[in-house]
């Protein structure tokens, strides 16, 4: 007998086993992220911060020979049972077209129409139920999701070619230390033969430093003072880079290849922290630019691998342009702080199972921001193995009203999916339940998060 605010569909019979296995700027204003709302304080804002991701210690093998193009990534797990139903079984109905029914040929010849103009609403439909690994065509498809690549393919090349040689410009103008500064500065102020007439090398000579050219001026117009401002924050990246995903030998090591993809992490952030000095970075941001730049580096086409760090770069600022106030810890009480996105997950539980949300918020007293902090700041990045988050991410990026809403989706749905060990739980087991979410068939979540996005509680 179906419980009172609990949709009918999850007490379908139907749902009987577990789903099948998931299918394998021109100008610097715009790589800027919108400023609306804007923060408050225009003066760098203090900032949230984001739990340690959880992962496990880094492996340390030995250097392997560069190859240009990474391993593809290993074959998903088997899939395993949903952990919990939230009745006695859960599957899609025999007739539904979910990302379970799609084979992995059948989607990838779907795919083919990429060769013309893109018709943005289907492939939107088709990356919903998933992009196979290993057919090469997530690199193109998240692309054109987040607005990167034009619809007509005719003007690909003329718009990687202007933003990778805008990203380059980045990198010139924004990872230059100040001796390299001065040094231009000199030179675009005409010195440049007479400093090598006095044997200057290109630096500056000491009657022609000026008091902002110092090192040990103070004045906020100083390139060092500047400079060592902004070293707190690189250091804070540099850290965060070299703990993103330990266990993967693309991103952590002693490799050249581990090294090298580093790097490039590093160079991305310092850039975005650089241009937008309302948000600068935010201890986590690694793990939201991680799946990217792995995608993009993966692309078998080696030109495409060859500019990965550009491309993920502004595919980093479109991404995050839809979460920026999550960021900002000044807008934590406001309408679009990350509070905020919490209650609209809460209300959304409460929504769909409200048996479960009095459980949850009312009698363990289990307060969201406790476990949905994390899911919610870092999409899930986290909560689940690598390849896993990969088609998640196929259908965040889906979304044409944004990532968010089907985000909020996926979380309630991941709530709903071990409601039986939370309703039997006290508040000890169900927070540790919640931040140490369980394996479960991502195929089947995606369908029930589907599913709550046009359903009403019965």
């Amino acid at each position: 007998m179906a419980k009172k605010g609990v949709p009918e569909w999850l007490n379908s019979s139907l749902w009987a086993s577990s789903s099948s296995p998931p299918a394998s700027a021109s100008t610097t204003a715009a790589a800027r992220l919108p400023r609306s709302p804007p923060s408050p304080n225009p003066q760098a804002p203090a900032l949230s911060p984001i739990p340690e991701p959880r992962s496990p210690p880094c492996p340390n093998p030995q250097a392997p020979t560069r190859s240009p193009i990474p391993e593809p990534p290993p074959p998903p797990r088997p899939p395993q049972p949903p952990t919990e139903a939230p009745r006695p079984s859960v599957e899609a109905p025999p007739d539904d077209r979910s990302p379970s029914r799609l084979s992995q040929e059948e989607v990838s010849r779907q795919f083919q129409f990429l060769a013309e103009v893109v018709n943005i609403g289907e492939l939107r439909k088709l990356a919903s139920q998933g992009i196979p690994d290993g057919t090469g065509i997530r690199s193109i498809v998240w692309k054109l999701l987040l607005g990167y690549l034009p619809y007509d393919r005719e003007f690909w090349m003329q718009e990687l070619a202007k933003k990778r040689s805008q990203y380059k410009a980045f990198k010139e103008e924004f990872l230059m230390n100040p001796s390299e500064m001065a040094r231009r500065m000199e030179e675009s102020a005409g010195h440049k033969n007479e400093a090598l007439e006095t044997g200057g090398c290109g630096f500056l000579m000491r009657s022609e430093i000026t008091h902002d050219e110092h090192p040990l001026s103070l004045g906020k117009t100083s390139v060092w003072n500047q400079f060592f401002q902004e070293t707190e924050i690189i250091e804070q990246i540099e850290r965060d880079v070299k703990r993103t995903h330990p266990d993967m030998q693309f991103f952590c090591g002693d490799s050249s290849l581990a090294k090298s993809n580093q790097e490039a992490l590093r160079h991305i952030l310092i850039i975005f922290a650089k241009l937008n000095p309302g948000i600068r970075y935010v201890q986590g941001m690694n793990e939201i630019l991680a799946p990217l730049f792995y995608v993009f580096r993966n692309d078998p086409d080696q030109d495409n691998a060859a500019y990965a760090e550009a491309d993920a770069f502004f595919c980093f600022v479109e991404l995050l342009s839809g979460f920026r106030d999550n960021f900002c810890q000044k807008l934590d009480n406001s309408v679009v702080g990350i509070r905020s996105t919490i209650s609209k997950l809460s209300e959304l539980l409460k929504k769909h199972d409200g048996e479960l949300w009095r459980h949850l918020e009312i009698t363990t007293k289990v307060n969201p921001q406790f476990y949905a902090f994390r899911w919610i700041t870092l999409l899930l990045t986290q909560e689940f193995n690598f390849v896993d988050s990969l088609h998640i991410w196929d259908a965040l990026l889906s979304d044409p009203d944004g990532p968010q809403e089907t985000l909020l989706r996926v979380c309630c749905a991941m709530l709903i999916l071990v409601r039986k060990r939370l309703l039997a739980g006290d508040f000890t087991s169900n927070l540790k339940l919640l931040q140490n979410y369980p394996q479960t068939n991502i195929n089947h979540l995606l369908y029930v998060a589907n599913k709550l996005g046009g359903s009403s509680a019965g």
